[in-house]
């Protein structure tokens, strides 16, 4: 008897399925798309860029799984790294000249930028999603394009207030506030105690357009309504900048130019006590013993809550694509498969140490979502991101309007002083309105 490598491959996959689930309490689903077969070609490479990681168990852990599947079916895979914005027209110039890696970790909607160059995913995700208990629908809204997947939903990279316990109290609070009013009323004390906060203002991919959506939806606000009509100019949008001036005035200085990276260096360097990040800041606290006192220092909660009445926030989102112009594309199939079973998919989210929040609902059982009370804000961030495109349909524009960084800039240039509040979302409409009208 001979095994070859498909053999293998899909007896792994069979393996996976079944010891990942029972491993987190899942038991697999009976009803189900049947099991798409992937033959990677001969002589098959495969080259994967992704973002660069913030928390070092989540390139280990994928690493190792790609090991894992070289080691399965004899196709090596190269890993590339680039920083989070970089990814953004690292891709686009792949997409356009047909070159360069056969697969990116893209953001939020930048596969629906270049859908045409794009290799139709459904029959893999209609297979993941009936196996694992579905796709957020967030985040299949970002990877679904005229009822086909043109990428696969990755993760959800959560966001959530980040800051140091003893030094909200020495302002004077002794909760959290859990509204924007208060909210603002915090961060004027602590700036009055040396202790700022900071949230950025610059072109940061994942911070700056996080921010810079709740600042709006919290308001009321929204780039376009649901017919895709522009809609930023209302007077929710300018309560949503006079707010943002409002805070703005309490932060340390220079965050208008502050990018992904700012933010945790920042706070890890005792220069603001407030930030909004992902959970990586807290695990770069604890694996530095000279920042012991700041680890210990440090909770997490979700944004405030506005006006509108009710939690809305934007999450960083990453979706897996494949390009068409791969030479192997049944190898990058059988290489997203694998990594999305459930050994594989678990075994990343784990090591990332709630960095990653799942695409699918079987995997919400991670224990690792329990395993620290500074987890809790980010648990739910794939099923209750609000998609940036909001409250229109995600496509070309929605991409556009973003990767332009049209509300980020609004914000900025308003709470700045280099525009009114007026002049900032004018321009922001004009602007929105390019790719809208396209």
């Amino acid at each position: 008897m001979t095994i070859n490598r498909r053999d293998l491959l899909a007896a792994s996959a069979g393996l996976v399925a079944t010891t990942g689930l029972g491993k987190f309490g899942m038991t697999p689903a009976f009803a189900q798309a049947a099991e798409p077969k992937y033959t990677p070609e001969q002589g098959a490479s495969l080259r994967l860029l992704r973002w660069t990681p913030f928390v070092k168990g989540d390139e280990d852990a994928w690493l190792a799984n790609t090991k894992k599947f070289t080691e399965a079916t004899g196709v090596e895979v190269r890993v590339d790294k680039e920083s989070w914005e970089d990814i953004r027209p690292k891709a686009a110039v792949a997409a356009n000249v047909g070159s360069g890696p056969d697969m990116v970790m893209c953001w939020f909607d930048d596969a629906h930028q270049y859908p045409d160059k794009l290799l139709d995913l459904t029959e893999l995700a209609t297979y993941l999603g009936d196996k694992y208990g579905g796709w957020y629908e967030g985040m299949r809204g970002y990877a679904v394009r005229d009822d086909k997947f043109i990428a696969l939903p990755l993760a959800a990279i959560g966001n959530a207030v980040v800051y140091r316990d003893s030094h909200v109290k020495a302002a004077g609070f002794s909760e959290f506030p859990k509204d924007t009013a208060g909210f603002l009323e915090l961060c004027k004390a602590m700036k009055a105690k040396g202790t700022p906060a900071g949230f950025p203002h610059g072109k940061a991919v994942g911070d700056g357009n996080n921010y810079a959506h709740w600042l709006l939806w919290s308001h009321g606000g929204k780039m376009v309504d649901e017919g895709g009509k522009v809609t930023i100019n209302s007077p929710e949008t300018i309560a949503a900048i006079n707010y943002a001036k409002a805070l703005y005035e309490t932060f340390i200085p220079g965050t208008e130019s502050w990018q992904d990276i700012n933010n945790n260096r920042a706070f890890l360097a005792g220069q603001v006590s407030l930030i909004a990040n992902g959970v990586s800041v807290y695990y770069a606290a604890k694996k530095d013993p000279a920042l012991a006192e700041i680890a210990a220092d440090i909770r997490s909660t979700n944004f405030p809550i506005g006006p509108v009445g009710k939690s809305v926030e934007l999450h960083q989102t990453s979706s897996l694509l494949l390009f068409n112009h791969t030479k192997y594309p049944e190898a990058a199939k059988a290489y997203m498969k694998f990594m999305l079973e459930a050994e594989q998919m678990n075994s990343w989210i784990s090591g990332a140490s709630a960095y990653c929040c799942q695409p699918l609902k079987a995997f919400a059982s991670n224990p690792v979502w329990t395993a620290d009370p500074i987890h809790a804000p980010y648990a739910r961030a794939s099923e209750t991101l609000r998609p940036n495109g909001y409250a229109g349909p995600l496509g070309n524009a929605s991409a556009g309007v973003m990767a332009d960084y049209v509300l980020v800039d609004m914000f900025a240039g308003a709470v700045t002083g280099q525009m009114s509040p007026e002049d900032a979302v004018a321009e922001a409409e004009r602007r929105a309105s390019r790719y809208y009208r396209a």
